[in-house]
């Protein structure tokens, strides 16, 4: 049969990636761009890697990439929207520094917005896979917002939930203020 009378070549999506993750979808059948890492999102939408060896980019290579893309050549993938990866470094990144500034003491109020931030949170998150399974973290574990230590340990559990279907090891939640506040004993961060 050929692939122009092959009713299964439109239907047929690969179900995992060149990185082995599953192949995340949207309600429309298209790949999601924040749900799966740009490998992945390349192979299932047939594109070629553009990125430079280095991989990096700097502001004036970003502004050339800027020119080059409206120019129609291929942009720098550091130039792009983020994959599921790099999306995931960067909340992660902002939840636990907003925890490592959430003061020890909070008011009510202050008690409040981070609740509420963190319940908008998951209700926007742009990858909508990982957004239910933190919405469902929430029910399973409600959000401790009455003290900095509380919040920050809570935090870490779900990061190491997210930790653990990933096949990533789990971070001892007893330092979380050394990684992510104090910086650690050694000196390292000093």
């Amino acid at each position: 049969m050929s692939e122009e009378n092959n009713p299964l070549k439109d239907s047929v999506k690969p179900q995992f990636g060149a990185s082995g993750r599953k192949i995340v979808y949207d309600e429309n059948g298209k790949p999601c761009r924040a749900c799966n890492t740009l490998l992945d999102f390349r192979m299932v939408t047939n594109k070629k890697s553009t990125s430079s060896p280095s991989g990096s980019i700097s502001a004036a290579s970003g502004i050339a990439a800027t020119a080059a893309t409206a120019a129609g050549a291929a942009p720098n993938a550091k130039a792009c929207p983020p994959d599921v990866e790099e999306l995931g470094r960067s909340t992660w990144t902002l939840l636990h520094s907003i925890a490592a500034t959430y003061p020890d003491n909070p008011t009510k109020n202050q008690q409040e917005n981070l609740s509420q931030f963190m319940n908008s949170f998951s209700n926007l998150y742009p990858c909508f896979h990982c957004a239910d399974d933190f919405r469902e973290y929430i029910k399973k574990d409600k959000i401790k917002v009455t003290n900095r230590d509380e919040f920050g340990k809570w935090l870490c559990n779900a990061h190491n939930e997210v930790n653990v279907k990933l096949g990533k090891p789990k971070f001892d939640c007893n330092l979380w203020k050394e990684r992510w506040k104090d910086g650690w004993k050694d000196g390292r961060c000093d």
